[in-house]
Order: C-alpha cells, then structure tokens, then sequence
C-alpha cells in the first residue's frame, strides 16, 4: 500500500476544509458564513483504492491567512502532492494561487505535483471565474484542472484519484525506486500481520 501527504493550499473561505472533509467523511460542513472559524491546520486520513490498488491519503488542511505563512511553509515541505484551491465565486482567490505556487516552488525541488481545484462549481449563478481561465492556469502552472462542490461531493473524490496517480508517475520514474534490470529479481518472503 502507497502512502502520500497532499497539502490543500488556497485562500481562507475557498472550502479546503470542506474538500478534504467531503473527501475522507463523505459529508459537507454547512456552516453559516457568520460562524467562519478559519483553520490554522488540520489533518485528515483516507484509505481508499486507486486502480486496483490500495493507497493512503493525510491530507493537510492548511491555513489560507497570510500571517499563517511560516507554518504553510512548513506544511509544504511535509507534503508530495498539493491541491491549490480557489472559489470560482470569488476573482480574488482565484488571483492569489500565485503566492501559494510560489510557496510550494521554494520549498520543493524540481516540478512538484499540483492540482488546480475550482471549489463551489454549485454556485453558477455567483460565478466570477470562468472555466476556461481556470484551465489557462493550470496550462501555465503544468498542472490537471478540475471544478469540484464540497457541498454536492461533485468531483471531490477525483481530485484526489488523478493526484495519486500524478504521485504514483512520479515515484515509478524516480530512478532511486527503479527495479534495476541487469539484475535478477530476489524473491520476496510474504508476510502476515494480525491486528
């Protein structure tokens, strides 16, 4: 079984708490927007299958307030996959993924794993970002785009099945976890665990 740690990064009210509750409970906060407590961090944990194959999620609920910068640093460097996430019913957060990239660049080597999520795709009527400047983005940051309601879990559970397989592409091209070919295979002794 794989394990990964994905950092949900975006703007405080996008819904990353909503995101990663939606995904590891299957239920939806609704909270009135009078009673917003912003998250300082968070932890959630999933075991689910992703083609065939068992893997583990933590998922880090990260604080979206600048002057929780420091600890989002810190929180990036724990984390392999990242999800930047904005409100497609607010231009401001969408014109801020810029800083939490930049973020994730400085504290990670070479090109990390990202996935662009445009969360509260329920409110059309509100919208401010369109679909196709949220698909721009992602082609300028080399990423997946996807539109995802915490509120109706629409696309909730694909953000998280293409960012393990982005992770898992990544590990099977890594070459320090490469089965060396010139090599004969050593057989693997099985093993049993009782809880």
């Amino acid at each position: 079984m794989d394990q990964w740690t994905v950092a949900v990064l975006g703007d405080g009210g996008v819904g990353k708490t909503a995101l990663a509750v939606q995904f590891t409970l299957n239920c939806f906060l609704n909270r009135p927007p009078q009673t917003y407590d912003p998250t300082i961090e968070d932890a959630y944990r999933k075991q689910f299958v992703v083609d065939n194959r068992m893997c583990f999620v933590e998922v880090i609920d990260t604080a979206g307030q600048e002057e929780y910068a420091t600890l989002r640093d810190q929180w990036v460097r724990e984390g392999e996959g990242f999800i930047l996430v904005y409100s497609i019913a607010s231009r401001s957060t969408f014109d801020r993924l810029e800083v939490f990239r930049q973020s994730v660049r400085r504290a990670k080597r070479g090109d990390p794993i990202l996935m662009l999520v445009g969360n509260k795709c329920d409110k059309t009527y509100e919208r401010e970002v369109s679909k196709e400047e949220g698909a721009a983005l992602a082609r300028q940051f080399g990423c997946e785009f996807i539109e995802t309601s915490a509120k109706t879990a629409q696309n909730v559970e694909r953000v998280f099945t293409s960012l393990v397989r982005a992770l898992r592409q990544t590990r099977n091209l890594d070459p320090g976890t490469a089965p060396n070919p010139g090599r004969p295979k050593e057989k693997k002794e099985k093993k049993c665990i009782i809880l």
